[in-house]
């Protein structure tokens, strides 16, 4: 399944005041990278991937609808999936990638690490 062009043109639109925002594709979707840290995707299976705080995975997962993201078989602290049906508003996704911009953003810019070289 290619990813929803409309969910990642809403995402796009809800980043547009961030700096250092680039987009790559990965996972089969449209990554969102700040600072070279991917903050949140429109997923190739539908929905976001949104990264966040590995400490904040468990009780985002107990308290929302998002699931671990799985790899391999195995969940991956800090990755989170999101189904479409959970960001069908703006408020809804506004929630996600604001939580997936803050914590790619606190992360050391590998834009930085590059130059620094």
């Amino acid at each position: 399944m290619a990813y929803d062009h409309d969910l990642a043109h809403r995402i796009r639109e809800l980043l547009a005041t961030e700096k250092g925002v680039d987009e790559k594709a990965m996972f089969g979707g449209l990554a969102f990278l700040i600072g070279g840290n991917m903050a949140v995707a429109a997923s190739g299976q539908g929905g976001i991937l949104v990264r966040v705080d590995p400490e904040q995975s468990d009780r985002l997962v107990r308290t929302t609808k998002a699931e671990p993201m799985v790899m391999r078989g195995r969940p991956m602290a800090g990755w989170l999936r999101v189904q479409a049906a959970d960001v069908a508003t703006k408020r809804q996704l506004e929630k996600w990638v604001r939580l997936g911009a803050g914590y790619a953003g606190s992360l050391p810019s590998k834009a930085s690490k590059k130059k620094k070289r």
